[in-house]
């Protein structure tokens, strides 16, 4: 792909910051603390603001544009569905929404092959707990501390990081425990097996004290994203699948983050060799063109609901454009190789120079990821393992991240942050030289946050 000819124009910038800034309400924020970025374009790896300034995005929107942004077969593809049928009600089908849900059934594990389609992420997550709700008939769902599963009201209550606290009504029959972490232990553990053990018997502890047979489902992110990455160690998640078979709960894997090639697989879950019964989707499938989301439903839970209607559905659920979006999608995804070539990146650039950027840089206390998914833990102190930052830290006590972000932005990188974090998660196809340059810009940023350690 050809790079794009940036030609600034500040006026028309102005013109849309003062816009933006009169009339759009912005998510999970202070509106009158921010000051947006106004975009002039993207492609590909990169965006560009109006005065000319341009960032490789080591964020890839939010962590869903998999194939870059513009993808000229995504956009062509668009562009025909919408001359042929731009969109039409859920209840009918419609070649492209069945065309859209066999390729992805096609690709998820084991006997997922029925697909519901939503608008995006946090849908899924609701209605794969209404399904296992109904299923079993019982109402309380376990998931983990440190992970986010989306904004909608039983999402949001499921979610185990601060951005749940001022919706938690503590009545949505949600229970959190702890997932593994080993840098951080819960459990006091040294190695990968005692973290995977101990972890294993807490979950089964609190089963056994919230009832068994009051649990319908166990949700958990099959490598947590935005909490920061942690790959579960071996053997965890197909513990998790053996107590949700011992106690009949339905288990459900969140793949809306870490699906569609992100870490080198189509799904996270190959890695591990686990099939849940429900799998939820949405951001990688079309590269966010158009928003689309789902659950995929194995036979069981499928069957439940032969019958019996599901009490469930949106106006918009596998709308043409979308789906059109995501065949194109996989078909570029497979053509040129996306999936294979993020878990590439990830083995012999990204991860090699991560770790050596830990080396050298004394704010680096761990590096973790596969294929484009990975994250920094940035301290103060690598003994100790203070964070750079506490926990959810605003305002002057998040000095140090804020000035990092800076120092990447300045060296034209967009990055990830979050609380004590950068992630670097570049698109899929993301090319070697580009993972490079970020990984210098990163390098120079990182000297930033060297200046606040002990």
């Amino acid at each position: 792909m050809t790079p794009h000819v940036i030609e600034p124009d500040p006026q028309a910038g102005a013109a849309v910051k003062a816009a933006d800034r009169a009339h759009v309400f912005h998510s999970w924020s202070a509106q009158g603390l921010i000051d947006p970025l106004a975009v002039a374009g993207a492609e590909g790896s990169y965006f560009w603001d109006y005065d000319g300034n341009r960032y490789l995005d080591f964020t890839s929107g939010l962590v869903y544009t998999n194939i870059g942004y513009q993808h000229p077969t995504v956009v062509a593809a668009i562009q025909e569905q919408a001359g042929k049928l731009a969109t039409f009600a859920p209840a009918f089908a419609v070649d492209v929404r069945s065309e859209a849900a066999r390729l992805i059934a096609e690709r998820t594990p084991g006997d997922l092959d029925k697909i519901f389609f939503t608008n995006g992420g946090a849908e899924a997550v609701e209605n794969a707990v209404r399904m296992a709700r109904l299923h079993t008939g019982r109402t309380k769902v376990l998931s983990a501390y440190r992970s986010y599963h989306g904004a909608t009201s039983t999402a949001i209550n499921l979610t185990g990081d601060p951005r749940r606290w001022p919706s938690d009504t503590a009545s949505a029959g949600v229970v959190h425990f702890w997932a593994p972490f080993l840098y951080r232990s819960p459990f006091y553990a040294t190695t990968e097996a005692e973290e995977s053990a101990r972890a294993l018997q807490h979950l089964e502890d609190t089963i056994a004290f919230e009832g068994p047979a009051t649990i319908a489902a166990i949700i958990l992110e099959t490598v947590p994203g935005t909490a920061g990455i942690m790959t579960p160690p071996p053997g965890y998640l197909a513990g998790v699948r053996a107590i949700c078979d011992k106690y009949g709960i339905v288990f459900v894997l969140d793949e809306v983050m870490a699906g569609f090639g992100r870490t080198g697989r189509w799904f996270a879950a190959e890695h591990f060799d686990v099939v849940p019964d429900l799998m939820t989707f949405a951001k990688g499938v079309n590269s966010g063109y158009v928003p689309l989301g789902g659950v995929a439903i194995n036979a069981e839970i499928a069957a439940t609901f032969d019958k019996r209607p599901y009490p469930g559905g949106l106006t918009y659920s596998g709308h043409p454009l979308a789906c059109a979006a995501a065949v194109a999608t996989i078909q570029v995804m497979e053509d040129e190789k996306v999936v294979e070539n993020a878990a590439y990146i990830g083995e012999t650039v990204l991860g090699p120079g991560l770790r050596e950027l830990a080396e050298r840089h004394p704010s680096v206390g761990e590096v973790r990821g596969t294929g484009v998914f990975w994250a920094l833990e940035l301290v103060r102190n690598r003994e100790t393992r203070e964070p750079l930052v506490p926990y959810n830290a605003a305002g002057e006590a998040n000095a140090p991240m804020a000035a990092f972000a800076a120092a990447a932005k300045k060296n034209g990188l967009w990055p990830f942050v979050n609380m004590n974090r950068t992630h670097a998660v570049p698109a899929c196809n993301v090319t070697e030289a580009e993972a490079k340059e970020g990984l210098a810009a990163l390098d120079a940023a990182l000297t930033v946050a060297d200046e606040h350690t002990a």
